[in-house]
């Protein structure tokens, strides 16, 4: 329940971010930043909610998460640049869609790797 509620807390400031600087920015960039800023809160999160009881350190979780979310950024990158420029998607759907397949993906990895109890 916890890793919903963090994930849903991280989506929702990843598309926050996105909707304030795509004007300023191309859509991949704007995705990327957004990604940067919500990484924070998705750690920090997840850290004292969603594995509380891990059995690894801050920063071994640190770094392993790091891991853990650049390989969830490359599948939500790559799932966004498809669906917008390929099926040619309204920018804000083509990111929901992607934060949503990505976030499978980085739950696995973080809950039997990065935050492993």
């Amino acid at each position: 329940m916890w890793f919903l509620a963090v994930g849903g807390a991280a989506a929702a400031t990843h598309m926050a971010v996105f909707a304030l600087v795509r004007h300023l920015v191309s859509p991949e960039v704007a995705n990327a930043i957004g990604f940067c800023i919500a990484f924070f809160v998705s750690f920090a999160g997840h850290r004292l909610l969603s594995f509380k009881d891990a059995g690894t350190s801050v920063k071994t979780s640190l770094g392993r998460f790091a891991v853990t979310a650049l390989a969830g950024f490359v599948c939500n990158e790559a799932v966004f640049v498809f669906l917008l420029r390929a099926l040619h998607w309204p920018q804000l759907l083509a990111l929901f869609v992607a934060i949503g397949v990505a976030a499978g993906q980085t739950f696995l990895l973080s809950r039997f790797w990065a935050f492993r109890r």
